[in-house]
């Protein structure tokens, strides 16, 4: 049973149509919903080309049947996009690059048009090459159909950028370190290869910054090239520190009666030093004491940190007795 059935409900097909029976459909519903007809509509022939792209490959097929359509874009979360060995197996999208695929345009859509016959299209149909990887590139048309576009102009098109999330610890990003991450890619012959990329993130650096390895990722026969892989950090969470932007953040807890006669700590910074914590004096919640140079490496200045900032979370007691209430009554 197919996971969900809106592409086939687009092209108004079953999900069991064959393949002829997705070339039938498309062919009647692209020529009427074409821009440059009376009865055109853009977005609905740009819905009706991304659904034939996904349902005539075989492979985006059964991952659209087994996941749905954000998983045939190559946009659902991998499990581990680094897992699995040759033949095909392992992660269950690693013949799309993973995560963050590309995302489907109203030139791709004139493209498959195109590349299926355009307006000259008739009840031959139209031929497509033998498991149709990532694209159309048999009949004929060296390329894949990023051959034509729609003003008949011949070009590659550029390689999809892949987008993986790497998650890293907040000590890994004050130190610096080198992640070595094992891919498994597509060749150009169909089988499948590892290849190890290192990635060097650099002190300081922060969540969302974007490592790029241009040519690593799948072959794509359309753009005779290989995809662009495209890391982006995400900060693991710190069971001790918060990160907002160079500076640090930090809670520490205190007992009722610590906040009010005093206390005597030792706290560790990310860098591994011990500081004293001393108060004699009742403390306010909203108090802060910041410490500076003692949070993130800053990037762009060498050299210099941001700073830590410590506030405190006072435990305030749930009841009082009577005798309790009295003695701060009588002293407070």
């Amino acid at each position: 049973m197919v996971k969900e059935t809106k592409l086939y409900d687009i092209l108004g097909v079953a999900p069991s149509a064959s393949e002829s029976e997705l070339k039938k459909a498309y062919r009647k519903a692209a020529l009427k919903y074409h821009p440059d007809k009376p009865t055109g509509d853009t977005e609905k022939f740009k819905e009706i080309s991304e659904a034939f792209d996904i349902l005539s490959n075989s492979d985006k097929r059964q991952i659209y049947d087994d996941y749905g359509i954000e998983a045939a874009r190559g946009n659902a979360p991998a499990e581990n996009p680094f897992a699995g060995g040759g033949g095909g197996g392992g992660h269950p999208f690693a013949g799309f690059g993973g995560p963050g695929g590309h995302s489907f345009s109203q030139n791709d859509a004139f493209n498959i048009f195109s590349q299926m016959g355009g307006f000259g299209m008739d009840e031959g149909g139209f031929s497509f090459g033998g498991g149709m990887p990532g694209g159309y590139g048999g009949g004929g048309m060296p390329g894949g159909f990023g051959g034509a576009s729609r003003g008949g102009a011949s070009r590659r098109p550029e390689p999809d950028t892949v987008t993986m999330p790497l998650g890293v610890k907040l000590e890994e990003l004050y130190n610096g370190c080198v992640k070595k991450l094992k891919v498994n890619r597509k060749d150009p012959n169909g089988t499948r290869n590892s290849k190890t990329l290192e990635v060097n993130i650099r002190p300081g650096w922060k969540a969302g910054t974007k490592i790029t390895f241009k040519n690593e990722g799948d072959y794509q026969p359309e753009c005779q090239a290989r995809q662009t892989i495209q890391f982006v950090l995400e900060e693991k969470p710190h069971e001790s520190f918060i990160r907002d932007g160079n500076d640090l953040k930090m809670v520490i807890p205190l007992t009722f009666k610590e906040s009010l006669c005093g206390f005597d700590k030792e706290v560790t910074t990310i860098d591994g030093r011990r500081i004293p914590l001393s108060r004699t004096s009742p403390i306010q919640p909203s108090s802060v004491n910041s410490y500076p140079g003692l949070g993130m490496p800053i990037t762009k200045s060498p050299g210099q940190r941001g700073d830590l900032h410590i506030s405190y979370k006072i435990d305030y007691p749930h009841y009082l007795t009577p005798e309790q209430k009295q003695i701060i009554q009588q002293y407070f």
